[in-house]
C-alpha cells in the first residue's frame, strides 16, 4: 500500500492549484462550474489560503508525490467544512480518498475540531460509500437553484465524541 501523507501548504504549491484549476473536467467535479479559474484568481484565492489563521489546508503525498489537496475550513458554530481534490487523474479510483480522509480526520482531533461536514454529489455513491466508512452521515440535500451543473449535494457530517 503507497504512504499517503499530508503536509501544510507552502507557497512553491501554487503551481498545483493552478494546473488544477485549469482543468475543466475537474473543476466540474468539484464546483460544478464550467468555468476555468484566472491566473489572477488562483493568485488571489492561494495567498487568501496561506495567510488563513482559523482555516488548514494541505496537499497530499502519495509516496512524497503531490497529488491533490484537502482542507478543514472554519464555519459557524465551531464546524469545519472539508473538501478534498485529487488533482492528478492517474491517481482517481485507487482508494486514496478514503484513507485521505482517514488522516485528515486524526488530524482534526490533534486541532481540538470536533464538528466536520462536507458536501457531496447526491449520485457520487463511490465517495459517498468512502466518506461513510470514514464515519460521516448523511444529514440533508443542500438545493442550489442558480447552478445547472450542480443542483444540489448531499451534506454529510461527523461529530467527534
Amino acid at each position: 500500500m503507497d504512504k499517503i501523507a499530508l503536509r501544510k501548504i507552502n507557497p512553491s504549491d501554487k503551481k498545483y492549484f493552478a494546473k488544477w484549476w485549469i482543468d475543466k473536467e475537474l473543476i466540474k467535479l468539484t464546483s460544478g462550474i464550467l468555468r476555468t479559474v484566472s491566473d489572477k484568481k488562483v493568485e488571489k484565492y492561494f495567498s487568501m489560503m496561506l495567510a488563513s489563521k482559523r482555516d488548514h489546508y494541505f496537499i497530499i503525498l502519495v509516496k512524497e508525490k503531490v497529488v491533490g489537496h484537502i482542507s478543514l475550513m472554519k464555519r459557524a458554530r465551531n464546524w469545519y467544512e472539508t473538501q478534498i481534490v485529487i488533482g492528478e487523474k492517474n491517481y482517481w479510483n485507487k482508494g486514496i480518498g478514503t484513507r485521505v480522509i482517514q488522516s485528515l480526520l486524526k488530524k482534526a482531533k490533534r486541532l481540538g475540531i470536533g464538528k466536520i461536514y462536507l458536501e457531496v454529489r447526491p449520485a457520487n455513491v463511490r465517495a459517498i460509500r468512502a466518506y461513510g466508512k470514514c464515519g460521516f452521515i448523511a444529514t440533508r440535500i443542500k438545493k442550489y437553484p442558480r447552478n445547472k451543473y450542480l443542483p444540489e449535494t448531499l451534506r454529510m457530517e461527523l461529530i467527534f465524541c
